[in-house]
């Protein structure tokens, strides 16, 4: 299947539920066609495949096991394969383990490495090879592929977590994996300009969890200087403006209602 050089195809990485799943909706309803991606919650990436093909047009899920290098560097091939292109990836999946300074070991971090910050940084490695083919294989064609501004680039945004800016030892390994990915937007943004923009959005508490009750959500929910954290519709309005905004590039969106301005001795889980 090949898709018109006006049509916009973005990965988002572990969208079959929760965040992943507002923000593919809300691409879709922009007019993106949305590879779903998921690991093992595949009933529910084909609901949400599904939901985003009746907004967009066209949608497809893509299972992977990001923690897996052969399998993340076959992810975008096989989207290739399906759209004929793409133009963005949305690195959403995060691997959320608890451990801590006195219980952390090797294992732990490299699980939540690999897949927080190893696979974000392959697969943007592959858009842009990608997107560097594709505008040569435009311009040997004389296409106007290469005139097309913006389309023709690519874009990466990668989920981070304001507790970068706040921090605190709990989850340890999946801090130090989120604050690697947050280093590697820089590098990346320097990297692999200017065919790629990449971009951070960092969220701050923004669904329950199995670890809170309804009540302790709503109420750590408010801790934030504006009275209220994220929402997923916020998070996915951001991702929205960070993949539509030309001029943006290297930097993280903190959307948290000022939560990273304030001070928390522990993870919000943990409180």
């Amino acid at each position: 299947m090949s898709a018109p050089a006006s049509t916009r195809t973005v990965l988002v990485t572990g969208s079959a539920k929760r965040l992943g799943r507002e923000i593919a909706l809300a691409l879709a309803d922009d007019g993106w066609q949305v590879a779903v991606h998921c690991r093992d919650s595949l009933e529910d990436a084909k609901k949400t495949s599904a939901d985003c093909a009746r907004r967009s047009g066209s949608s497809a899920v893509f299972r992977a096991n990001l923690a897996n290098e052969a399998a993340v560097r076959k992810l975008l091939p096989r989207v290739i394969a399906h759209f004929g292109r793409i133009d963005a990836v949305v690195n959403n999946a995060s691997t959320f383990e608890h451990d801590s300074a006195s219980s952390f070991s090797f294992a732990a971090m490299e699980i939540h490495m690999r897949s927080n910050a190893g696979a974000a940084i392959l697969l943007a490695q592959a858009l842009h090879r990608h997107v560097v083919e594709r505008r040569a294989a435009a311009s040997d064609a004389q296409s106007d592929e290469a005139a097309q501004g913006a389309s023709a680039y690519g874009v990466v945004v990668n989920l981070l977590d304001q507790k970068l800016w706040n921090q605190n030892p709990d989850f340890f390994s999946y801090t130090l994996s989120k604050a690697a990915l947050e280093a590697a937007t820089t590098m990346l943004a320097l990297a692999l300009a200017p065919q790629l923009r990449v971009v951070g959005v960092a969220p701050g508490l923004t669904l329950s969890s199995t670890m809170l009750t309804d009540a302790q959500f709503s109420e750590r929910h408010k801790l934030a200087l504006l009275d209220r954290s994220s929402t997923p519709q916020d998070v996915a309005a951001t991702v929205r403006f960070a993949l539509e905004n030309q001029s943006i590039t290297g930097t993280t969106l903190l959307v948290d209602g000022g939560q990273h301005l304030m001070r928390f001795e522990r993870d919000f889980s943990l409180m």
